[in-house]
Formats: structure tokens, C-alpha cells, sequence
């Protein structure tokens, strides 16, 4: 995610194996964490629902930040820090998500809408801070595919965001919403505009976009990561899957900027349940680690990840990183949060 950024019955059945299967290949060592806290369940039981999420940091009082998450079934949830349901907004077909802080104190969430298959959506949100809840803004086409991933970007000193989405059949798509300063209140202010950036030769997913390097990193899922320029669309693979440092499906992709290009890239390496951590700008591997069991469980066969190496009150003082959780009997598919600091303790220690 780029920063500047009803109810449902509990239930208690089993859940059916999510995208990866049992993992039958264990890439290099890990180190483990313990997650902090985890979201309720959603609502969609028994089922592959649960996939994205995104975080928007309250300035005012970084504990009182909120948490937007997909439900593939269902639409999108909105939680607080303590993993507490805020809010939820119907939107069945929502796979990726991420959000973005526009003009006039608007925090605009995009989804990936993949309720037509044939042709990719954006799905618009408005995220109200002071009641945690969404409201629609508008869908737009962006070309021919499943939607799949998505991400965006935030040029700076421009009245636009960048919108990258990512569908199955390889297609990289670069969409600019113009117009997100405009003084209105919904998405029916943006002009849209579309092209392919890029393609890659099989299903890609994991997409985070670094606009201080102009990096849009996209996860092929059986191949690696690429480096794709977010101008030009010239790429080249700089993680490949190795089943050691990552082992396929390659899922989610975060990123933890630090300073002109520095910080960490994230990826769930989903097939043997664990994350894999690159040092930025050279994605040069730095460990791995997994979220072991503890008070909120493990996480395992992770889809959506997304991390903030910012303060967060007491709780998550060093940073947040939450990962979506495949496998939680009793209960259907959550989200679990760790702290970004302690993961950097353990992979420093095991090192």
C-alpha cells in the first residue's frame, strides 16, 4: 500500500484448504513470531474467503488506525487494531485491496472486482475515519481478465493516483484516476484512463508499487518476483521462486520504505507457510519467518499480506504486518497481525 493512505454470524465449522495445498517442499530456514492479535472471523465459512488487506494510519492517534480486508464471498470488512469489526460493506467478488489518502481528507480503497470474469473492475470505497465504515464510489473497467491483484501508487505533486492491477491471464494494466482533488464526494469525480504496462507468461498476483524508485513489483506465481519500471514497463526478475527463499504460489507482496530507496520487501512464500524478506533497493535476501502458534494461532497457506513500519500506539510500536490466514479451524479464514520490529529482532538473531 502507498501512505501519503450487517453484521456477520460467528462460526465455529471447519475450513476447506485454501489456494496452496499441504506443502510438500520446505524452503531454507525460518525464524518464527507470534502474532499480537487477529481479526474476527469472516463471515464466509467452510470456503477460500478471506484474501486482502490494507492499513490506514490514523496520525491523530496511530492507535485508533484501521484495517480494510476481503472477503472473496462476501465484500469488504473494516477492523480496528484489536481485530474488533468495525463495519462491513457487501461487495461479493472483491479479491485484492489496497487504499490510498487523497485530497479534502478523503481515503479512497480500491478493490480488484473479479464478479465479471471476463473483464477485470476497479471497485471504489470511500473510507470514513470517524465511523469506520464504507461507502461505494463507482466501478470502473480496466481491460480483459479475471481481476486478480492490484495495487497503487501515489505520484507525488499530481492531482491523480496510479492504480496497477494484475489479472490472471498475465496482463499488467496501469490505470490513472485523475481528478482525486476535486471537492466532491465520490469516485464519480475521477477520469480514468487505461493501458497495459506489462505481461508476464503465467497467473501473477502479489503487487506493491515503490514510487520513490518508480518500482512496481508484481509476483508471478509460480516464477518470482519482478521489478517492472512503473513509466515504461521494462521488467526483469529479481526473486525467482528457488523453493528456498520462496516456494509457489508466491502470494502477497509488501514493502517498508526507508528513506530515498532503502527499507524491506515482503512476500508470502505460501507454499511451504512461511514470508520471505528482501533488503530494498537491491532485493538482496534477508531471512525468513513464519507466524507461529501462540495465543492467535498460526498462519498458514497465506494469500494477501500487508505491512507499515510506522508507529502504531503501544500495541505495535515498530510496525505492523498483517497476513491473512488460510487455515484457522474451527473457524473460517482471518487476518493476523504481528509486530514489524520483532520480526526484525528474530530474523537479526537468526542470522
Amino acid at each position: 500500500m502507498i501512505r501519503p493512505f450487517h453484521g456477520f454470524a460467528l462460526v465455529t465449522l471447519g475450513i476447506a484448504a485454501a489456494c496452496a495445498s499441504v506443502p510438500a517442499i520446505t524452503g531454507d530456514p525460518a525464524v518464527t513470531v507470534t502474532a499480537r492479535a487477529e481479526t474476527v472471523p469472516v463471515g464466509t465459512s467452510n470456503e477460500d474467503a478471506a484474501d486482502d488487506p490494507a492499513i490506514w494510519r490514523n496520525p491523530a492517534d496511530p492507535a485508533a488506525s484501521l484495517i480494510v480486508g476481503t472477503d472473496k464471498k462476501g465484500g469488504l470488512y473494516v477492523y480496528d487494531l484489536t481485530g474488533a469489526q468495525k463495519s462491513f460493506l457487501p461487495a461479493p467478488g472483491m479479491n485484492n485491496v489496497d487504499l490510498v489518502e487523497i485530497e479534502h481528507g478523503r481515503i479512497l480503497v480500491i478493490a480488484s472486482d473479479r464478479a465479471d470474469l471476463a473483464t477485470a473492475h476497479l471497485f471504489l470505497a470511500l473510507l470514513d475515519p470517524a465511523t469506520a465504515s464504507l461507502a461505494p464510489a463507482g466501478r470502473i473497467a480496466v481491460g480483459p481478465g479475471e481481476g486478480y491483484g492490484i495495487c497503487i501508487a501515489r505520484p507525488a505533486g499530481k492531482d491523480e493516483v496510479v492504480v496497477f492491477s494484475a489479472p490472471k491471464n498475465g496482463t499488467i494494466y496501469r490505470t490513472t484516476l485523475a481528478g482525486t482533488g476535486t471537492s466532491g464526494g465520490t469516485g464519480a469525480d475521477f477520469v480514468a484512463a487505461t493501458t497495459t504496462l506489462a505481461t508476464v507468461a503465467s497467473q501473477p498476483e502479489g503487487c506493491i508499487a515503490d514510487p520513490r524508485t518508480a518500482t512496481l513489483y508484481i509476483g508471478e506465481e509460480a516464477t518470482g518476483i519482478w521489478a517492472i519500471d512503473m513509466n515504461t514497463g521494462e521488467k526483469r526478475l529479481v526473486a525467482p521462486v528457488d523453493n528456498r527463499m520462496l516456494v509457489a504460489d508466491l502470494e502477497g507482496l509488501a514493502i517498508a520504505p526507508e528513506g530515498e530507496s532503502g527499507g524491506y520487501l515482503v512476500a508470502s512464500s505460501q507454499g511451504d507457510n512461511a514470508y520471505a524478506v528482501y533488503r530494498l533497493p537491491g532485493v538482496i535476501p534477508v531471512g525468513r519467518f513464519r507466524i507461529a502458534a501462540g495465543p492467535f494461532g498460526s498462519t498458514e497457506e497465506t494469500d494477501g499480506i500487508e505491512l507499515d513500519n510506522r508507529d502504531f500506539g503501544p500495541d505495535f510500536p515498530g510496525g505492523i504486518f498483517i497476513a491473512q490466514d488460510g487455515v484457522n479451524p474451527p473457524q473460517a479464514q482471518n487476518f493476523k497481525y504481528a509486530r514489524w520490529d520483532e520480526i526484525l529482532a528474530a530474523l537479526e538473531a537468526g542470522q
